[in-house]
């Protein structure tokens, strides 16, 4: 079902900063940016290699679970080829559904889940209209 590690997501006190240590200090290239509705900065999504990313949320753009702090790890990520099919392959296992399918802002195809820690688990198919899939076919993917 899983076929890759789609990204890690952290929140960065300044995204900014952070992913200028990602690209200027590890050498990796920016994807995209994704943009709150009111203009401000949600995330920068730092390219890896191909279909793998490093998600920065902008400090507190992110909602944080409860009793979670704003700064550090968010969630993983796995890339699954037909979300429909994992959704319903995990429904049917009896995970824990936190949403159903859903079209996130980068136009994936995603759900959430999470582990018996409660650690937030993401899984979602890169369609070829989602910026992911644009991001690896631009960037060598």
């Amino acid at each position: 079902m899983v076929t890759g590690i789609g990204h890690p997501a952290i929140r960065a006190r300044d995204a900014e900063a952070t992913a200028a240590f990602y690209i200027d200090v590890l050498g990796m290239q920016e994807a995209f940016r994704m943009y709150n509705l009111d203009g401000s900065l949600g995330c920068i999504y730092i390219y890896v290699a191909p279909s793998q990313f490093i998600e920065i949320f902008n400090g507190g753009s992110q909602p944080a679970p409860e009793g979670d702090g704003l700064i550090g790890h968010c969630h993983m990520c796995y890339e699954v080829p037909d979300a429909q099919a994992a959704y319903e392959e995990l429904k049917a296992k009896g995970a824990p559904m936190d949403t159903g399918l859903k079209t996130g802002k980068s136009k994936c195809i995603q759900f959430w889940t999470h582990d018996p820690d409660g650690n937030k688990i993401e899984l979602m198919q890169l369609p070829p209209e989602s910026l992911q899939a644009q991001a690896n076919a631009r960037l060598g993917g």
